[in-house]
């Protein structure tokens, strides 16, 4: 039996040729012309060596250029990993290095990181986006990296996509563990490519008629999976937004019709004020999608108020593809839910860490576990960590909840110390780390704190080395910047005596999440 992934572009070019693919500012690009542009860069990928099994790194923001150069990648049967463009050349480095990148493909806008990482990681770096010495591109670096264009258009382009089998890896998405490492999970092409027809046919019902504003990020699997392999696979129109501004989505939406709109809490908070006070034109939209982290009640109460859209909120993680519930339309939406489980897929309430999972009754609270076609292949050259998150088949997902008597799966507590800051994880032993290296901090314990616009901030609880000499904290947030990325770094800085221990002297995180004061502004 054969699957690829790349299936979903080529099938949708071959039903839908002249249907509008994707918009990216003025350009407007058919199905049929994003899927030549996909092979002639899988060709010229070929061209570089690359083969099926590869994996080829993606540092590239929400422009067309990510879903040409996926499909590409997947076309020539290698597999993609995604970069966050947030990470700094360093963490980006030890990404390639991980996930045995053969080569890294970069934005130009973003080639003198990526050359760095690059670098630092010892594989090659080719530019992709834009013509020679394109105003966007990285100025410093014009010119020095070789292009896949260039190579694409010496190439005869591929005829089809390589031959792949459902369980060959399609995606490595990196996510931090409990340990602070980046792990690369590993994506099957059975995985996206249910989860993509899940999405549209049973959970959302999306059709070839709608209008998708794409402004979640597309190196993540919610904007990758949910927004643009799901809009692809009916035949729709992703409408992309290069960086998130909720005056700018308001026009967007109106400008082209938009009818779903898929989001995270902090992208609903800022849609919902610049609406207020600017009164968008009428809009089109039907469906709204949130997910990332818990949608307040009044978030979404004023959602449905400004927006004039229902507002389906979902649960996923980047190890189940990511839809693992969503309220759906077929089934009722309950605010404060993240909806029943969606087609194919498990999810039951089980007795933390008991193995086999022990089932709870509805409405008691115990640990998410999930099982069916979403659920990963494991982590990339981790086969223990990879043990410990299963049990008798079922993902264990460290998040606890309820599920009632009707269905409805509610997300009550992380048993993980993730910090969710505006829809990206952030992992306080990873900055923890980071944070210990500064010569005036002893101790340090890293926390989220509730904030009005990110859902979470990050906050870090530090116990001087030097009691007589505290590090200001400003200079601790201005010291972290540089080393971590924009979305990692805490913002706020607590100075403290010493932290809270318990009997096994571990720090109660619990105790200082009850005791500092919860952030506020932008």
């Amino acid at each position: 039996m054969t699957l690829s992934l790349a299936c979903i572009l080529a099938e949708a070019a071959r039903r839908y040729p002249d249907r509008t693919a994707v918009v990216d500012g003025p350009l407007h690009e058919t199905y049929a012309a994003l899927w030549a542009g996909a092979l002639a860069r899988g060709a010229a990928l070929r061209e570089l060596g690359v083969g099926p099994g590869d994996r080829v790194a993606l540092m590239v923001p929400n422009t067309v250029d990510f879903p040409r150069a996926y499909y590409a990648i997947l076309a020539a049967g290698a597999v993609v990993v995604p970069v966050h463009l947030l990470l700094t050349p360093a963490e980006v480095a030890y990404v390639l290095k991980d996930s045995g990148a053969r080569l890294l493909l970069v934005d130009r806008s973003l080639a003198g990181a990526g050359a760095e990482a690059a670098w630092l990681a010892s594989i090659p770096v080719v530019s992709v986006g834009g013509p020679e010495g394109a105003p966007e591109a990285d100025a410093a670096w014009r010119g020095v990296l070789p292009r896949l264009e260039d190579t694409a258009a010496a190439t005869a382009p591929l005829t089809t996509y390589a031959i792949r089998r459902p369980e060959d890896p399609a995606v490595f998405l990196y996510t931090s563990g409990t340990t602070g490492r980046s792990k690369g999970a590993v994506l099957t092409q059975l995985n996206l490519v249910m989860n993509a027809v899940v999405n549209a046919f049973d959970a959302n019902d999306v059709s070839s008629e709608d209008v998708v504003l794409g402004c979640l990020p597309l190196f993540h699997a919610y904007g990758q999976t949910v927004a643009m392999n799901t809009t692809f696979r009916v035949g729709a129109t992703l409408v992309l937004m290069g960086r998130f501004r909720p005056e700018r989505a308001l026009e967007l939406m109106t400008e082209h019709r938009a009818t779903i709109f898929h989001g995270v809490p902090t992208m609903y908070v800022a849609l919902t004020e610049a609406a207020a006070r600017q009164r968008p034109g009428p809009l089109a939209l039907r469906m709204c999608v949130s997910g990332g982290a818990s949608l307040p009640l009044a978030v979404l109460e004023a959602v449905e108020k400004h927006l004039g859209a229902p507002v389906f909120e979902g649960y996923g993680l980047s190890e189940t593809s990511p839809t693992a519930t969503v309220n759906q339309p077929q089934f009722g939406s309950r605010p404060g839910t993240v909806g029943h489980r969606v087609w194919g897929v498990d999810v039951e309430i089980a007795v933390p860490e008991s193995d086999p999972p022990a089932f709870l009754p509805a409405g008691e609270l115990g640990e998410i576990v999930v099982r069916g076609h979403n659920v990963f292949a494991g982590y990339h050259n981790l086969p223990e960590e990879t043990a410990a998150t299963m049990a008798d088949g079922w993902f264990r997902t460290g998040d606890l909840g309820t599920r009632d008597a009707d269905g409805f799966v509610t997300i009550v507590d992380r048993t993980k110390d993730v910090v969710i800051r505006g829809g990206f994880n952030v992992y306080p032993s990873e900055v923890e780390d980071v944070l210990m290296r500064h010569p005036g901090i002893g101790q340090v314990a890293v926390i989220g704190v509730p904030h009005p616009v990110h859902g979470e901030e990050v906050c870090a609880v530090v116990v001087p080395a030097d009691p007589a000499a505290p590090p200001e904290p400003a200079e601790v947030v201005e010291w972290a910047a540089a080393r971590l990325g924009r979305h990692k770094y805490p913002r706020q800085v607590e100075i403290a005596e010493s932290l809270p221990l318990g009997p096994s002297m571990k720090v109660l995180k619990r105790e200082l999440r009850r005791t500092v004061t919860p952030a506020t502004g932008a």
